[in-house]
């Protein structure tokens, strides 16, 4: 009897396999026949799961999205019972800084997206899906601060959530351009924070 194959999950795997490659040469210098070999299948194989790169790329794309949410919910449940508003934008925003290997990995694969999808339409649609939530969490963490008396009121706006989430990419960036270590962005954020 033949196995049977969770589709799902073979194509989470192959979307792995592009990011270890993505992470080390870029989406560009990653073709059909490398992530094939990269995931231990023969490129026939990964067409039966995508039926070209740019499908593969999407759906890679929202992958990795996904595990992104997850992960900023995991931080927020992992907050003591009644986390401060600061609490819960120091974890999601440190959870974005590329402060270990694995979340190095991610920014990298994160900086080769933007890169393509710059040029790409259906990859940037998909890239900025998930920025409208991120600011809309960060604005209601902002206007609770300003509610219990933690954050000047003219402060707790859409805006100044969307100033964390440029103040996070542009620390990850220099992370990754060795211009500073992770413990220095850690703390740049951290001072940030108590400024606002």
């Amino acid at each position: 009897m033949p196995k049977k194959v969770d589709h799902e999950a073979r194509r989470q795997e192959i979307s792995e396999a592009l990011w270890r490659l993505a992470s080390t040469r870029g989406l560009d210098g990653a073709s059909l026949r490398d992530v094939a070999a990269e995931a231990g299948i023969s490129l026939g194989r990964l067409q039966h799961y995508f039926r070209s790169k740019d499908e593969m790329l999407l759906f890679a794309l929202q992958h990795i999205n996904r595990l992104a949410g997850e992960r900023i919910r995991a931080r927020i449940e992992a907050l003591p019972e009644e986390p401060t508003p600061r609490e819960v934008l120091r974890a999601c925003l440190s959870g974005l800084l590329p402060l270990d290997e694995k979340s190095r990995v991610g920014v990298l694969v994160g900086a080769a997206y933007f890169a393509r999808a710059v040029y790409d339409e259906p990859l940037r649609a998909e890239a900025k899906n998930g920025i409208p939530q991120l600011r809309a969490l960060f604005a209601d963490q902002l206007r609770r601060a300003a509610e219990r008396g933690e954050l000047p009121p003219e402060r707790a706006t859409e805006d100044e959530a969307m100033l964390l989430i440029s103040l996070v990419d542009g620390l990850s960036t220099y992370v990754l351009l060795d211009v500073h270590g992770p413990r220095t962005a850690l703390r740049l954020l951290d001072l940030h924070l108590a400024q606002l």
